[in-house]
């Protein structure tokens, strides 16, 4: 069984492979991803399921957006473009965030709060 916790790099090294089979022979390949950022990175197209129904499909750029991510996962997030790959990508924002409780407003850390 396959399994991409084993190891960080495991993941990469599965996605580059799959990019060079689709680039070099043209074969096709469909697979389920849950993290979306990697995803963003390595995939032409994303389906988004909710409910065991279709919810979006499109682009990285057209699927990975707040909106979308809060209807599927009922997660708020913010979307910014990725430094490496120049994709979207996603920063999840959790109920304890610094940032949101400061008014949006995010503290270095080890910043004094005078």
């Amino acid at each position: 069984m396959l399994s991409f916790n084993d190891e960080i790099d495991h993941p990469i090294e599965v996605l580059d492979l799959l990019t060079d089979l689709n680039r070099e022979h043209g074969t096709r390949v469909v697979m389920v991803l849950h993290d979306l950022n990697l995803a963003a990175r390595y995939v032409d197209r994303i389906v988004a399921l909710a409910t065991d129904k279709i919810h979006a499909a499109g682009t990285q750029g057209d699927i990975l957006t707040e909106e979308t991510v809060a209807e599927v996962f009922s997660l708020r997030t913010r979307i910014i473009r990725d430094p490496v790959s120049d994709t979207p990508m996603m920063i999840p924002i959790g109920r304890h965030n610094r940032a949101e409780r400061d008014g949006g407003h995010a503290r270095s850390a080890g910043a004094g709060t005078d």
